[in-house]
């Protein structure tokens, strides 16, 4: 009986033994498949000034290779918005990839005033670096000023360097943000009279000779030629007239009218800078990132890589414009046959499933604002100048002293600190006369002082998102809001740069390997891209990243 008591515990140890060492076996393979099927390659795609309606506006339009193949394949977050104000380019591209709103990564504009040199800085601008590719100080650019990383830095991290990482886009700040500080490179499109790809010592000390390939294929010259519509315009349907008062246009062209004579009109329009202001300019981003896989690689090994593209000539057709234009409609037309030959460039190059994309924008826009008051909804502009004015005067009559202001930009006024201290005058309190005053000023909907900005917690509204894009040592002392609708622009073309739904309800469409097919209508968030990349790969969060995985895109 103990033998046969003995035999049976041996056996059910083992069982045991056996079965555990086919679990560990199990999860080995679990975790290895896991690894393995990380994509090869992440495509951050940001289309600067696009409306989320654009893609229901110009569904029937498209074809099925671009915006319909990610709607198809992948996962479309219909209800995607910026989180903070202001909307503009800078901020919005280092959002995306930071996980975080200007409050931390401290992009508050394109441009703002620093309050410690007294002077205007420039969002990527670097004196300390150089040129590369050109002579002309358009090189002279960095990621310097944002304070926080990006996923695609973290993807550095994570692999030990092995992993790549490329930004690409015709406006620096569109390559140099996205790619973050560890990049290997960033190019963006110097034009004027050169026509090139270029970049900075921050990233290399010369370009690479498939980027010199590429500027002497003299690609570029050969988009100056007619720019007409796709299709034929009569089948235009979904925007305006072609004919109107509320579009721009080019020097040299009487009239805001297809077609254009790109090689006639170009000397009277800053040479190649014409192009970026066309779709023409979007083909020429899609040829170099074709290149760039290529060139560099990417997606050919165990290591991650990420490219940032940013396609940015939507945004000078929208200002130009406007965003009911036919121009508009055209550009984004041939932007989706630019997305299918990418994808198809992708499938090709890297294979279908080794790589994830995503599609979002860094804002959209506001209709003409004078379009829309000839259509008796509430609309218009603001003088910037007098409201200067105005707010001099006030603070002159009140505390007898003309220097109290050091600037007034971004919506925004910053005081002379050292003045007021001097004068004995709580920072406070004139803070809150200034909010007293300008608060009577047509068409000034809200103002804040920036002490509120520090003291106060704002979870919801438009308080909400200023405070998301309040950075304590750079934004202002008094931050104001226009009526909705109101902007300080010309008559013509569209702009941006609101906490309104017209510039922060942008798209955000993910497909390829690890995405789920499906769509929501769930609210979503800019800074919620970052999160969700990085968990795809498994690796760290953007160390200032607040915003949160998408689990339910995720397979």
């Amino acid at each position: 009986m103990k033998n046969l008591i003995t035999s049976i515990l041996l056996a059910m140890f083992f069982v045991s033994t056996f079965q555990a060492q086919q679990a560990n076996s199990k999860n080995k393979t679990n975790k290895d498949n896991t690894i393995q099927t990380q994509p090869k390659l992440i495509v951050g795609i940001v289309v600067d000034q696009m409306r989320y309606d654009y893609l229901t506006r110009f569904y029937d339009k498209y074809g099925d290779g671009g915006f319909k193949r990610m709607m198809n394949e992948g996962f479309n977050c219909k209800n995607h918005h910026f989180d903070y104000v202001p909307t503009y380019t800078g901020p919005g591209h280092a959002s995306v990839y930071t996980g975080t709103p200007p409050k931390y990564h401290g992009i508050i504009g394109n441009d703002w005033y620093d309050k410690e040199i007294k002077s205007s800085v420039y969002c990527a601008g670097d004196a300390s670096v150089q040129s590369i590719g050109t002579t002309h100080a358009a090189g002279k650019m960095s990621p310097h000023r944002m304070k926080t990383t990006t996923f695609a830095d973290e993807n550095r991290l994570f692999t030990q360097m092995r992993g790549k990482t490329i930004g690409i886009a015709l406006k620096d700040r569109g390559a140099i943000l996205p790619a973050g500080h560890t990049a290997n490179a960033a190019y963006w499109f110097h034009g004027a009279d050169e026509g090139r790809w270029i970049s900075s010592t921050f990233y290399m000390t010369e370009l690479p000779k498939w980027v010199q390939d590429f500027n002497n294929s003299n690609q570029a010259n050969s988009y100056f030629k007619e720019w007409n519509t796709l299709y034929d315009i009569s089948t235009y349907t979904e925007s305006a007239p072609d004919d109107n008062t509320f579009e721009g246009g080019f020097k040299g062209k009487e009239t805001a009218t297809f077609p254009y004579d790109l090689m006639a009109l170009k000397d009277k329009n800053g040479g190649f800078e014409i192009l970026k202001a066309t779709p023409y300019g979007n083909n020429l981003t899609t040829d170099f990132a074709l290149a760039a896989i290529d060139g560099e690689g990417l997606g050919k090994d165990e290591f991650t890589d990420v490219l940032a593209i940013s396609y940015s000539s939507p945004d000078y057709v929208g200002h130009n414009f406007g965003v009911s234009s036919k121009e508009v409609q055209d550009t984004y037309l041939r932007l989706d046959k630019d997305l299918e030959r990418l994808f198809k460039g992708l499938d090709a190059k890297v294979g279908k499933g080794n790589y994830t994309v995503f599609l979002t924008a860094d804002h959209a826009a506001v209709e003409v604002p004078s379009y829309l008051k000839s259509l008796k909804i509430p609309a218009g502009y603001v003088d910037n100048k007098t409201f200067r004015e105005k707010v001099r005067a006030f603070l002159n009559t009140a505390y007898k002293a003309d220097d109290l202001v050091e600037n007034i930009s971004n919506n925004q006024i910053f005081l002379n600190r050292t003045k007021l201290y001097e004068m004995g005058l709580k920072l406070e309190d004139v803070q809150q006369a200034i909010i007293n005053e300008i608060i009577t000023y047509e068409h000034i909907d809200k103002a804040y002082t920036g002490v509120s900005m520090t003291q106060t917690s704002f979870t919801t509204g438009i308080e909400g998102l200023i405070q998301n894009g309040y950075n304590q040592r750079r934004s202002g002392d008094v931050i104001y809001v226009f009526d909705p609708a109101f902007l300080s622009y010309s008559l013509t073309g569209s702009s941006h740069g609101s906490s309104f739904n017209y510039d922060t309800h942008v798209p955000l469409l993910l497909f390829g390997n690890g995405i789920k097919h499906g769509q929501t209508l769930k609210k979503t968030h800019i800074t919620d891209i970052a999160p969700t990349m990085s968990a795809i790969l498994g690796i760290s969060f953007p160390n200032a990243a607040t915003g949160q995985p998408l689990e339910f895109v995720l397979e």
